[in-house]
């Protein structure tokens, strides 16, 4: 089945993304820890990070791809390339605007998510504030280039070409380490280590933009350059793509949301973002994988008339999910702070910030499952061009997260915050469900109906091995990178084993499946 075909090669390069990513965030920690200064970066980061996905992953994934994919099928491939080069300058026209807008009053707009940083300045130097906008200044450029590689992206998954799109992230961790491995050959602050970091954060952007453009001249896939212009497929993509850019971008607009009120109390930031990082890996292998698979299949598939390929695909696309994310839940919730201790409790990071960022993990963990889901069914509706519904209910649950998280911060502490963004998580999931259930876009097959209590059942003995073990392991974690990551390794595998086993004993999953996942088909 090509769907799980593309998956897998997404997955593969995005856990390559992932691994380093987390290499990143270990050598961060260790540097950075969670001082006021890893607090500025981080906001810097946000910013630019926040209107990525909404401008490029949400916009052009919910948009661009059904309307390039259908003139493709339509009229060929000179429209389409003529419709994608229109589009390509219209992106550029208003990204390019909100950057310089944001450049000239970043002292101010930074408030919108730094707004808790000491503007106060400390022995005559800059304010921790003062250094966040610095910052964002020089990686709010990363937008624009990531914006652009967007759509390139998305003319290659269309196309079914998804390794170099899938890899070049992959560019952004390297540039980032070898920041980091280079700050340890000599004495440097803080501060300037932080101001490379942004260096390096754009300087990744023109790296992958570059990738992108040479992916595409090998592939043959013609971009031709045309001055801004509001066509009609440019309007009927900004039309299609404005609640695109809000609804994909939900759990990104929560977090922000939450990123803003932890910004308020020192070191908050950084332990939500140490958590938020870790759960994000198994969500960016499984989820973003699935949806960026998933959509140009359903895609594909309407246009055919194949609604019941579409209904499968659909199945599929759930049943694989649920194998790969509910014992990454499990495991997550089971035993954060072994986790969290066993990554990073070195350098700057010490015990307290291990326990604070592993609350804010086995919160964020009970959301893991709602956050894949909501990228598998919102192809669903973006399939069908229909991206108002999903931005309503994104509307609704970012609202939710707010006020939860304005409630529970004050009440619970800033682990609070982790805990709105899950309830408004699977509010988010629980609305869009109803819709596709209740149109019939989506119908559960006997095979996901048998298969589902199977792989919870073999998660649940999963997560009981995993507990007893990193319970037994913890006390041996003493800050050694060679001790500590052999333990952590002993207990991931322990855990795979124990879920391999269980999923072949319960027939959660069979050899054969994933024999026929990477057996060559036409659809």
């Amino acid at each position: 089945m090509r769907l799980i075909r593309s998956t897998a090669i997404i997955s593969a390069f995005t856990l390559l993304s992932r691994v380093l990513g987390l290499v990143r965030d270990i050598l961060t920690a260790n540097f950075l820890g969670a001082s006021v200064i890893n607090d500025a970066l981080i906001t810097a980061t946000k910013l630019p990070n926040l209107f990525r996905r909404m401008f490029a992953e949400g916009a052009f994934n919910a948009a661009f791809i059904p309307l390039y994919a259908r003139r493709i099928e339509e009229e060929g491939e000179a429209p389409a390339a003529r419709f994608a080069g229109e589009a390509m300058s219209a992106l550029v026209f208003l990204v390019a605007l909100i950057v310089i807008g944001f450049q000239i009053t970043m002292p101010w707009t930074l408030n919108i998510i730094g707004g808790g940083l000491d503007h106060i300045a400390q022995d005559g130097g800059q304010s921790v504030y003062d250094l966040a906008v610095l910052y964002a200044r020089i990686t709010m450029p990363y937008l624009l280039m990531m914006s652009l590689a967007a759509l390139l992206s998305g003319m290659l998954n269309t196309h079914n070409r998804f390794a170099i799109a899938a890899f070049v992230p992959v560019l952004y961790n390297v540039v980032t380490i070898s920041i980091l491995l280079l700050a340890t050959r000599g004495q440097i602050t803080l501060e300037r280590l932080a101001l490379y970091l942004s260096i390096g954060m754009t300087a990744s952007g023109v790296l992958q933009l570059g990738l992108l453009i040479w992916g595409l001249k090998r592939s043959g896939i013609r971009l031709p350059l045309y001055k801004p212009r509001l066509t009609p497929g440019v309007k009927r993509l900004w039309i299609l793509g404005v609640p695109g850019m809000i609804s994909a971008g939900i759990t990104h607009i929560n977090i922000t949301v939450s990123h803003l009120m932890a910004t308020f109390k020192e070191g908050a930031a950084s332990w939500l973002y140490y958590s938020d990082r870790l759960y994000q890996l198994p969500l960016g292998i499984i989820g973003i994988a699935m949806g960026v698979a998933l959509l140009p299949a359903l895609s594909r598939r309407l246009r055919a008339g194949d609604d019941s390929g579409a209904m499968m695909s659909m199945n599929r696309a759930l049943e694989i999910t649920a194998y790969l994310t509910l014992p990454a839940t499990i495991a997550l919730a089971v035993m954060p702070e072994f986790l969290i201790g066993g990554l990073f409790e070195r350098g700057r990071f010490g015990p307290e910030d291990t326990t604070q960022t592993a609350q804010a993990l086995k919160m964020f963990a009970f959301g893991l499952p709602a956050f894949v889901l909501i990228k598998v069914l919102t192809p669903a509706f973006f399939a069908r061009e229909n991206t108002r519904t999903p931005m309503v209910f994104a509307a609704i649950s970012a609202i939710m997260n707010l006020m939860l998280g304005a409630a529970l911060f004050f009440t619970l502490g800033f682990y609070g915050l982790a805990l709105a963004t899950t309830i408004a998580g699977w509010t988010n999931v629980i609305l869009l469900a109803r819709v596709l259930l209740k149109d019939g876009h989506l119908v559960f097959d006997k095979r996901l109906k048998k298969r589902l209590p199977r792989i919870a059942a073999a998660a649940l003995m999963m997560g009981i091995a995993t507990w007893y073990v990193a319970s037994q392991a913890a006390p041996k974690l003493n800050g050694s990178i060679l001790n500590d990551y052999s333990w952590l390794l002993i207990v991931c595998v322990v855990g795979l084993l124990v879920y391999a086993a269980f999923s072949l004993i319960f027939r959660a999953f069979s050899l054969a499946d994933f024999r026929d996942a990477f057996r060559r088909t036409k659809a």
